[in-house]
């Protein structure tokens, strides 16, 4: 650029100079955490019922035990709930009334385990556990996951309770499938009192830092409430529904698994913080691509990121509003915050 005098060239670089201050200001609010490291060990995980599923964690890690284990433990916890029917075995059915259920997991040095459409099996975390440590493969699915599992100690559960049951029957009168946005913050409510066509899903994912500094996660689900039989969603995939580097960090999603896929989101979540992004940031960085995308439909669903970094910060949001997650520590076993969202 050719400047005529030596004023245009005081003013241009002085221009520069206030530009460049304001990139670092915003370079600055994006790498600064929102919640700052406590010592570790750490577990966090998505929705009030992470709760009881971090204080089961926290057995382990408050005693030096390894995240894996901790993790596996907490999501065990909703996978046992009777009152929980986004998770385990209480989840409810598909459309032809079969509960099928979804589960990944991964470990400090990246190895991982999934399973999906799995039925009569309660515990498909543990399912996942034992693809990742005794099969050369990641994923199993359906019927082989099933018969996996049968070989491998686990029994035959029936997995439709009779609340479940009743709501399918409910939601079989008009057979109509919307999701209702945070209708898993009313699960503990008596199924009479939630309509049949209003029932949804909802995921609960962890993540947790031990106390030699290592990372894992898991993902368990029943899925859509009412789904095609054999869709699946976000959560036993590997980069959508959960992801760890444990040079970096771990993410796990929630909500409408189809948007999560269409994004990898949580893989994105963990490369926007090995870029320096701090957990709040990358997760909102994710959500706004989901947005930018399809704007419309965005405002018609819910999907939230939660994410912890190696150096035990944590953060997480969401498209919409009512999004809240558990975090677990040596200061706090019951913390419950509520996410940021973009609308």
């Amino acid at each position: 650029m050719l400047f005529r005098s030596r004023r245009q060239f005081l003013k241009a670089s002085s221009l520069g100079l206030s530009l460049l201050a304001v990139d670092r200001s915003a370079l600055a609010r994006r790498l600064a955490p929102s919640n700052p490291a406590p010592a570790s060990p750490i577990v966090i995980s998505t929705w009030d019922f992470g709760i009881p599923a971090n204080q089961a964690a926290w057995k382990i890690l408050s005693q030096g035990g390894r995240a894996l284990d901790a993790v596996e433990a907490g999501a065990r916890v909703p996978e046992a709930d009777l009152n929980n029917h986004s998770v385990g075995r209480a989840g409810y059915p598909d459309r032809d009334g079969h509960v099928t259920l979804d589960a990944c997991i991964m470990d400090e040095k990246g190895n991982c385990g999934a399973v999906a459409a799995l039925e009569n099996i309660d515990h498909p975390i543990s399912v996942a556990r034992l693809v990742m440590e005794k099969t050369p493969h990641v994923f199993l699915a359906g019927e082989g996951a099933m018969q996996f599992a049968l070989e491998n100690g686990f029994k035959k559960t029936k997995l439709l309770t009779p609340d479940s049951e009743k709501a399918w029957r409910e939601w079989l009168k008009e057979a109509k499938y919307k999701p209702t946005i945070n209708v898993e913050n009313k699960l503990y409510q008596p199924v009479d009192k939630l309509p049949g066509n209003k029932l949804n899903h909802d995921t609960i994912g962890m993540i947790a830092l031990d106390a030699k500094g290592n990372l894992a996660g898991a993902c368990t689900t029943s899925g859509m409430a009412f789904k095609l039989h054999g869709r699946v969603g976000d959560s036993p995939i590997i980069g959508a529904g959960l992801y760890i580097d444990n040079e970096v960090g771990g993410a796990t999603s929630t909500g409408v698994g189809e948007e999560v896929i269409r994004n990898v989101g949580s893989f994105l979540v963990v490369e926007l913080m090995r870029q320096g992004y701090t957990p709040e940031a990358a997760c909102k960085a994710a959500v706004q691509r989901i947005i930018d995308k399809k704007p419309a439909k965005a405002k018609e669903i819910q999907v939230g990121f939660l994410a912890l970094n190696k150096k035990g910060e944590y953060g997480a949001y969401a498209i919409q509003g009512g999004f809240s997650y558990a975090v677990c520590h040596a200061q706090k076993q019951d913390l419950l915050i509520k996410s940021k969202s973009s609308y």
